[in-house]
């Protein structure tokens, strides 16, 4: 039995594991421990393909399970976490926003099991993105309640607990996973600062970012990176 052909699906079953842990911390409450199993296996789908490559055993079980793994890490956690967020931000004297409303987070996860099976037959995006990856999405998602239970700022709480905010935000969230706007790859091919200038001032301004704003600064690296694309295809078509 050759072994190597099984260690990147084995590793993609990882990254469904901790999807469903996260799903776990977020019927507790824990948002802080979802959010660092959604990282976990966000590392891990890195590296089921990275492993593919290597061992030269991709194939097309892979790709299917890679896209399963997606969808209850990068798909159904974010679309629970909106859920709770919904639930907490309605009025307790409210009946229609505290049991009906809440469950439009899962708009979220309609529009990544969308984009997760549009991925799958779309050859375009082998070197760069079209839409927002699922993975991404979900960091943008999962860190909101930590803004809310870290930040000490009283308007972004204000923000972030108003269901017509998180109404936008999941409609923007279903919608730029599935848009078809360009957003360049992080990966590095070359080792040439010319031809990687894009990627490097984004990943030395994330940083800084994230050491300057913690946690606030998740969702505003993921709006800088959907910009900086949008500027960058401004610039490629002049």
């Amino acid at each position: 039995m050759n072994i190597k052909k099984h260690i990147p699906n084995l590793i993609t079953l990882i990254n469904l594991f901790c999807g469903c842990i996260a799903i776990v911390f977020v019927s507790q409450g824990d948002y802080l421990m979802a959010f660092y199993m959604v990282c976990l296996g966000i590392f891990f789908d890195f590296f089921d393909g990275f492993f593919a490559r290597l061992f030269k055993v991709s194939s097309p079980l892979g790709l299917q399970l890679d896209s399963l793994a997606d969808m209850v890490t990068s798909g159904v956690a974010p679309g629970y976490v909106m859920y709770s967020m919904f639930l907490k931000s309605a009025n307790p004297q409210d009946l229609i926003g505290l049991v009906y409303i809440p469950f439009l987070g899962f708009i979220i996860t309609l529009g990544a099991c969308y984009r997760l099976a549009n991925f799958n037959i779309d050859t375009r995006q082998t070197d760069s993105f079209i839409g927002l990856p699922t993975p991404a999405n979900a960091l943008f998602v999962l860190s909101l309640p930590l803004v809310v239970e870290f930040s000490n700022s009283l308007m972004m709480l204000e923000i972030l607990t108003n269901h017509w905010v998180l109404l936008l935000m999941t409609l923007c969230s279903a919608y730029i996973m599935n848009a078809e706007i360009p957003l360049f790859s992080l990966k590095i091919k070359k080792f040439s600062l010319k031809e990687n200038a894009l990627q490097i001032m984004f990943l030395v301004i994330s940083v800084l970012m994230v050491v300057l704003l913690q946690y606030i600064a998740i969702p505003l690296i993921i709006i800088f990176y959907v910009l900086l694309s949008i500027i960058n295809n401004l610039f490629l078509k002049k």
